[in-house]
């Protein structure tokens, strides 16, 4: 819809919540003197007109939101969509409670999945109980089952509607039509793959990995790593414009040590590129020095000056060991196939300066012994960031506030996203306060911690190696290589996969375990790192999961049906829903939508695995008990069901794009 024509619709938006705070003030009025000393004649009339602007302030409220939904266009626009059910459904039981109980001011509206019986339908609305008690509140005696009879009389007729069925004591069974999941599948099936549900686009940060430079990537980044990639996949295969940022550690008095280092060991570095090979040793070297050398931490600091001046020489040293350091970073990026733009905390440096002075001339800046501190609340209470050091220098919170002000102002961000170890949980929750304190951040942003638990040995201890040491990532993606082609071999798969097939397969298996692993539990969490578990074929797994979708795809090809035959055969047949299995895996993966929704509000990713497991589980009873390919005692196929191979093609496209949305690589032949 063109801005010019949103106008009305918003101006007519804010006219009506302005309607709403002063009935609301109104309201509050009356409850007051409904406590004052008055006669009841007067107090009956007092709470007849409390009731009707109440209802009055109901009726505005759902204007408010038909307002707001058409200005901000959140109205589908996208005809192929694969439409949320639970979505649907809430706004179905959303009118027809308010035509029911139209004096209620935001009655609830529960919509719930139904029990494993089907005969107790699919979905459910679960609000008579609490609607029952409202009423009692207001003088109005109602049973929850007379309520919910009340409701479905109301619910208007929709093309996902079978039936309603009232049970128990007011329990509102809602039965699907066959003939919605059917045309749903249709679409998928002729598209080829699936259509996304409908979200407002917004431009989304993802701050994620951000691994420090000289120093290897190690274990501790895995889950960071991972997980913001995941997220970036998903909001991106929603529609939304995602800038996924490495905030990398290359800043800091280290820096000046390693320069330093780097000058005395090769002298002709500016016209000789150093040979660095083991940045580590390099890292260590120097900082044994620094350690024991007074005159060499002399030189150091003065390298810290001169970087932070932009001395040509110095710079240029920093720009090599940057350099060195990140081709060793990209390769363990490229191995896990994750994309992200660098934006080191080197970037932030000028707008830090811009910052401070900014938020001390808008005064939240306070002295506290020689300190620059910002509260987030009220001076005092809480945690303060420390903007400038007693000796003038920045820190990291200083880093953050520069980073969210840049990323809101110019990336234009709606949302901002940082996925970090739960320890820094309370630090983002600070910086988001003094970020709103200082009206960088406002109402119409979100901004979210992706806070995950450590990765833990077999031991149930911090993940390490036998010495004690941290686990290397490089080291840690090779013993996954190793172990997932012992498991093909021991398989046997070696002599059936050709060598190029082999090693696909390896990489497959080997990445994707780990990642799945890490996904697949809450990651709230701590979680043990077991490459048996991760390799187990059986269960949860990605093993499990990849082979599966193979077996899936084998199902056609074996009945010498191509995917392209598919897609043409799904314009004119329908897929086959009449058996109890068939409609249980097509309900499961008419959930689709609703996962991905529910989880761009919680951003916990377990959830996805575990609904991939679930069309799994819902598939294997579906082959079981329904024939797909039928053939004689000789082996000869006399029968392919072409619309029950439709629905194993349904099966596979959405498993696939799961699959790519944490970052996973299915293979044809496993």
């Amino acid at each position: 819809m063109p801005g010019s024509n949103l106008e009305p619709f918003q101006q007519r938006a804010a006219a009506a919540e302005l309607e709403i705070v002063k009935l609301k003030e109104e309201i509050k009025l009356l409850q007051g003197f409904s406590n004052s000393n008055i006669d009841n004649e007067e107090l009956e009339k007092l709470q007849t007109e409390n009731v009707k602007l109440k209802h009055r302030l109901a009726i505005l409220k759902r204007a408010v939101e038909s307002e707001k939904s058409i200005a901000s266009g959140s109205s589908c626009q996208n005809p192929t969509a694969m439409l949320s059910i639970i979505e649907t459904l809430y706004n179905l039981f959303e009118k027809a409670i308010g035509d029911a109980y139209p004096d209620l001011v935001d009655p609830p509206v529960i919509i719930a999945l139904g029990g494993n019986d089907p005969k107790f339908g699919d979905y459910q609305c679960n609000s008579a109980l609490p609607l029952a008690k409202l009423l009692k509140a207001q003088g109005v005696k109602a049973s929850p089952r007379d309520i919910a009879n009340n409701i479905v009389s109301s619910v208007k007729q929709s093309p996902l509607v079978e039936k309603l069925e009232v049970a128990g004591v007011g329990f509102i069974n809602i039965f699907l039509k066959r003939d919605f999941a059917i045309s749903t599948l249709a679409t998928l099936l002729t598209t080829g793959h699936v259509p996304p549900p409908c979200t407002k686009r917004q431009r989304v940060v993802v701050d994620f990995s951000s691994p420090n430079i000289a120093k290897e990537m190690h274990v501790g980044h895995l889950r960071s790593t991972i997980i913001g990639d995941s997220i970036s996949r998903l909001l991106e295969y929603l529609g939304h414009d995602v800038l996924r940022l490495n905030h990398i550690g290359d800043w800091g008095t280290q820096f000046g040590m390693l320069v330093a280092h780097l000058q005395d060991r090769f002298p002709d570095y500016l016209t000789v590129s150093p040979p660095i090979s083991d940045l580590q040793e390099f890292y260590k070297e120097s900082k044994e020095r620094f350690d024991k050398d007074s005159e060499f931490k002399k030189r150091a600091y003065e390298c810290v000056v001169k970087l932070q001046s932009f001395h040509p020489e110095v710079t240029k040293a920093w720009e090599m060991i940057c350099d060195v350091s990140r081709k060793e970073i990209q390769q363990v990026y490229d191995r896990l196939d994750i994309k992200l733009i660098e934006r080191g905390e080197s970037f932030y440096q000028s707008r830090m300066e811009k910052i401070v002075k900014e938020l001390e001339a808008q005064g939240y800046l306070d002295e506290d012994d020689g300190r620059k501190i910002m509260w987030g609340n009220e001076p005092g209470n809480g945690i303060p960031l420390t903007i400038v050091k007693s000796d003038g220098g920045f820190t990291y919170d200083t880093s953050d506030m520069a980073a969210i002000k840049q990323r809101i102002e110019e990336e234009k961000a709606d949302w901002l996203i940082y996925v970090t170890d739960a320890g820094q949980a309370v630090h983002f929750q600070i910086i988001e306060k003094c970020a709103r304190r200082a009206e960088i951040l406002t109402n119409k942003h979100r901004m979210d911690h992706v806070g995950f638990g450590v990765v833990l040995g077999e031991d149930k201890k911090k993940f390490k190696t036998r010495s004690g040491d941290t686990v290397k990532l490089t080291e840690l993606l090779d013993e996954g290589l190793k172990r997932a082609l012992d498991k093909l071999k021991e398989k046997e798969r070696d002599k059936v996969l050709t060598e190029e097939e082999l090693l696909v397969a390896q990489e497959s298996i080997a990445y994707g375990c780990i990642k799945y692993a890490d996904l697949s539990h809450n990651r709230n969490h701590e979680y043990v790192f077991s490459f048996d578990k991760m390799l187990e074929d059986k269960g949860n797994t990605a093993v499990y999961l990849l082979y599966a979708l193979t077996r899936i795809r084998s199902i056609a090809r074996n009945a010498n049906v191509t995917r392209e035959q598919l897609r043409v055969a799904a314009a004119t047949t329908s897929v086959s829903l009449s058996h109890e299995k068939e409609w249980k895996l097509a309900k499961v993966l008419l959930k689709f939508p609703d996962v991905l929704l529910k989880i761009t509000k919680d951003l916990c990713l377990h959830q996805l695995c575990e609904f991939c497991y679930e069309i799994s589980t819902a598939f294997t009873e579906f082959y079981d008990n329904c024939w797909c390919v039928e053939k004689n005692q000789f082996g000869e196929i006399v029968k392919v069901n072409i619309d029950r191979l439709l629905l194993t093609e349904a099966t596979a496209i959405i498993m696939e794009q799961i699959f790519l949305l944490l970052g996973l690589k299915p293979v044809s032949k496993m």
